[in-house]
């Protein structure tokens, strides 16, 4: 039996390993970790999964972005990092829909990602969203996807993401 439970301080080495597995040992130098520099995730929108011998097996993080010229709060979701031998389960999809359903009862109305829209879309991320967003600094923003928690949250949005704390 999998059991999602909040992320707590104890999970961050086994996360840590996990993510490399997934990831490979070069994530740190994506694009998107450049966004979550010197910030905190949202502990309450972080969660693990565990399987029924206490194995974490899945995780997922949400991190606190400023959205466009006009700074708009929104979350970032990532990294979704789902252990290869239990991949193709459903587990990742779990955790996604957990996580939206907690971040929308507490109150943020806008997520975005880097990620594949055939994976995300089924959840409601589309390019459409983001489509006035982008990466500053010339990164590829190609991956950007967003989703409205509330109806046209992301309505006049436009101009780049900005690390929370750095570009405050």
């Amino acid at each position: 039996m999998i059991k999602i439970l909040q992320e707590v301080a104890n999970d961050f080495n086994e996360i840590e390993v996990l993510l490399d597995l997934t990831f490979g040992l070069g994530r740190n130098a994506l694009s998107s970790y450049r966004y979550r520099d010197g910030v905190s995730s949202i502990s309450e929108l972080c969660f693990v999964l565990r399987d029924e011998f206490d194995v974490l097996v899945g995780v997922i993080r949400f991190w606190p972005i400023l959205i466009g010229f006009q700074r708009s709060p929104g979350l970032l979701l990532g990294p979704l990092g789902i252990h290869p031998t239990r991949q193709g389960e459903g587990l990742g999809e779990a955790l996604i829909r957990r996580g939206l359903k907690k971040a929308n009862k507490s109150g943020w109305s806008r997520v975005l990602l880097v990620g594949d829209d055939s994976y995300y879309g089924r959840f409601g991320f589309s390019k459409n969203i983001v489509k006035n967003i982008y990466f500053k600094n010339n990164l590829s923003s190609d991956r950007l996807l967003g989703i409205e928690l509330s109806s046209r949250s992301m309505a006049g949005i436009k101009g780049p993401l900005f690390n929370f704390l750095i570009d405050f």
